[in-house]
C-alpha cells in the first residue's frame, strides 16, 4: 500500500477563518457605500459638464441690474428644490451624494440622481422654439426652431459605466482584504 506523507493544513484552516470573517460582515453596508461612491463620482463628471448660463438682468435707465445670477441648473444637482438651488444655499457633491437614499429591489441598489430644476431635461435632450420670438432676457429673437441638447448626464452615465467594471473589482478587493486582515 502508498505512503501518503505528511501534510500540514495550518493554512487552508486559517483561510478557512477568513472566509468565516467574510462571511460575518456587513455585506448590505458595503454595496451601500459603493452605490454612494458611484453617485459621487457620477455627480463629479455632471456638474462641471452642465453649462451656465449668464442670468437674468434688468436694464433701468441704460443699466443692468442682476436679478438672478447664473448656475442654478449646475447648482440643482445638489439641492432638493429649484429655491435651494437658485439661492445657492447647496451642500457640495461628496456631502449630498453621502446623504442619498439607497433603494434595494432584489438584488438591485438604486441611488436617485435627480436635478429638481424644471428646464434640467430641455438642456439635457434639447428643445423645440418659436422662430422670431423676442425674449427679453436675452434681448433677442430666436433664429433656429430646435436648440440642441448638451447631454451632461447621458454622458457622464456612459463614461461611469465605461469605468464601472474596474471600479468595482477595485472596491472588492479593498473590501475582501480589509476583512480577512482586519476583520
Amino acid at each position: 500500500m502508498a505512503k501518503w506523507g505528511k501534510c500540514d493544513f495550518s493554512e487552508l484552516e486559517e483561510l478557512e477563518k477568513q472566509f468565516e470573517k467574510l462571511a460575518k460582515t456587513d455585506i448590505e453596508r458595503f454595496c451601500q457605500e459603493v452605490a454612494k461612491e458611484l453617485a459621487a463620482r457620477l455627480l463629479a463628471k455632471v456638474i462641471p459638464r452642465t453649462p451656465i448660463g449668464e442670468g437674468s438682468f434688468e436694464t433701468i435707465k441704460g443699466k443692468r441690474f442682476t436679478i438672478k445670477s447664473g448656475g442654478t441648473l449646475r447648482r440643482g444637482w445638489t439641492a432638493n428644490t429649484e429655491s435651494e438651488a437658485e439661492s445657492g444655499n447647496v451642500p457640495d457633491a461628496m456631502a449630498y451624494a453621502d446623504s442619498l437614499k439607497v433603494l434595494k429591489f432584489g438584488n438591485n441598489y438604486i441611488v436617485v440622481v435627480e436635478n429638481p430644476i424644471k428646464y434640467a431635461s430641455y438642456v439635457e435632450y434639447g428643445h423645440r422654439q418659436e422662430v422670431g420670438r423676442y425674449v427679453s432676457a436675452i434681448g433677442k429673437r430666436l433664429k433656429k426652431s430646435w436648440v440642441e441638447g448638451k447631454y451632461m448626464l447621458t454622458v457622464s452615465e456612459k463614461e461611469l459605466e465605461a469605468e464601472l467594471p474596474s471600479i468595482l473589482e477595485r472596491k472588492m478587493k479593498q473590501y475582501i482584504e480589509r476583512c480577512f486582515n482586519n476583520g
